[in-house]
Parts: C-alpha cells; sequence; structure tokens
C-alpha cells in the first residue's frame, strides 16, 4: 500500500487587473479568505497608453499557517529527507496541545530504540512551533516552556505500549524486590519514562523509587520502602546481587514483534 503525501500549498502568484483583485485571485486558488492571506507585490499594474503597454498587478500570496500546519509541515519535510513512506496526521488539537499521528509503512526507523528517534522528532516539532515564543525561557521540569503549545507525536500506537510495557516492567521488578529484598537499577530512561515507573509503583505496598545518575544516564532504583538511600544503592548492585534480566517484553525495540501491525 501506497501513502499518498498530499502537502497542502501555502503560496501562490496571481495576476489580475489590480493589486487587491489579484490578491483575492490568490487567496481563492489557495481555497482562503482574503483576511487569511498576506501578499508581496511583485510588480505593479500599468495602465498603458490608449490600452498599449498596460499589464497586470502581479502579487505573491502566502497562506497564514497555523500552529498545526506548521508542525504538519515541519513533520513532513523530515520524513521526505528520510524517504519513508508516511505522512503525519492531525488527531487532535487544543490551544495548549496539538497530538499527531504518523502514518505509513516500515515506520521502526521513526520510532527508534525505546522510541529515541520518535522523541527526537517530537521534540524538534515542539522547537518549529514555538519558535517565535521565547522557547530559550524559562522552562518547567518536563523541558517545556510554560505557555508554549504541546506536540504530542505518535506513530502506530506506541507509546501507549510503550507505556503498557513500562507498567508491566515496574510490577515485575517490584515483585523481585519483595521476593529478594534487594534493590534493582533499571536502565536509563528519559524522564517521561521514569515517570511511568514512579507512578506504576508509588501504589505498590513496601516498595520504593528514587532516580539517581545525570541527563542521559539517569536510572531509577526499585527498593524496599525505607531502605537504604541514594548513595547506598548509587551502582544499583551489591556483592552478591544478579543484575535483574530483561525478557523481550521489557526490551521493546523498534523492530520487535510487538510493536508491529
Amino acid at each position: 500500500m501506497q501513502v499518498c503525501i498530499k502537502i497542502m500549498r501555502r503560496e501562490v502568484v496571481a495576476a489580475a487587473k489590480t493589486i487587491e483583485q489579484a490578491v483575492e485571485l490568490g487567496a481563492k486558488e489557495l481555497n482562503m479568505s482574503k483576511d487569511e492571506v498576506t501578499y508581496e507585490v511583485l510588480e505593479l499594474p500599468k495602465k498603458g497608453f490608449l490600452g498599449i503597454g498596460s499589464s497586470d498587478a502581479k502579487v505573491k500570496v502566502f497562506g497564514k499557517s497555523s500552529k498545526s500546519d506548521i508542525a504538519a509541515g515541519f513533520i513532513e519535510k523530515i520524513i521526505g529527507h528520510m524517504k519513508i513512506n508516511a505522512m503525519p496526521k492531525i488527531i487532535g488539537e487544543t490551544e495548549d496541545e496539538i497530538k499527531i499521528d504518523i502514518v505509513g509503512e516500515n515506520l521502526g526507523t521513526l520510532i527508534g530504540y525505546h522510541g529515541e528517534i520518535l522523541d527526537s522528532l517530537q521534540y524538534l516539532t515542539y522547537l518549529a512551533v514555538n519558535k517565535d515564543e521565547g522557547i530559550d525561557a524559562e522552562t518547567d521540569a518536563s523541558g517545556e516552556k510554560p505557555g508554549a503549545v504541546k506536540i504530542s507525536v505518535d506513530i502506530e500506537n506506541y507509546r501507549k505500549k510503550r507505556e503498557e510495557t513500562l507498567q508491566a516492567l515496574a510490577k515485575k521488578m517490584a515483585e523481585r524486590v519483595l521476593k529478594y529484598g534487594r534493590p534493582v537499577t533499571l536502565e536509563p530512561m528519559n524522564a517521561y519514562e521514569r515517570r511511568i515507573i514512579h507512578a506504576a509503583i508509588q501504589d505498590i505496598p513496601g516498595v520504593g523509587t528514587h532516580s539517581v545518575g545525570q541527563e542521559n544516564d539517569r536510572r531509577i532504583v526499585v527498593g524496599k520502602e525505607g531502605a537504604a538511600g541514594p548513595a547506598r544503592q548509587q551502582g544499583g548492585f551489591g556483592r552478591g546481587d544478579r543484575r535483574p534480566r530483561y525478557n523481550n517484553a521489557d526490551r521493546d525495540r523498534s523492530g520487535d514483534k510487538n510493536f508491529r501491525k
């Protein structure tokens, strides 16, 4: 099945006897009203002499892009450069958030290991959409600027599947801690995934979590509630402790059968 990517035209050159008429014509070609476009005059109209040498006004008409247009257009360009047969689809839009689903074929490349590529694409799209909103200003704990439009990008419901996998992993590690009485340290995760683990374990009696490490190497330690603090558990494994094994369901690589339709 081939996915047809349709990119909406955002500019057109139009000519008419007057500038106003040319702008109206251009707006019509873009399927927009006159209030939804801006324009640049390329050539002024000329009256000529007795009709000889007269020429029409020529303008370039631009459609005003919405935040969702910017997001979809940015993703289309990235996908195009990667030569992937796919397209973004806006599935939800409010003043505060734009939700986008990417549909197509063989999209594992866009997901990456544990969604790393997908997360990067989502963040770059966030920057593109909010580039005029002072992104370099103070950000909140999630790395997003308060007041900026949140961008959520998903592929084939990957994020829901990943969330379910992490919740199952959290439960499994909690059971391990309760059974053997020793803490376990999970592999590095981003802030979003760590929140899922923390939330999944907070309702399990007798087990607690905390994070160790810095930036890309930040990990969650799962241990007994009230046990030794981060300094004792920094390495995650004491003498004789065995590193927890992960099965294929725990390591949801983008190419794993669990994440194919």
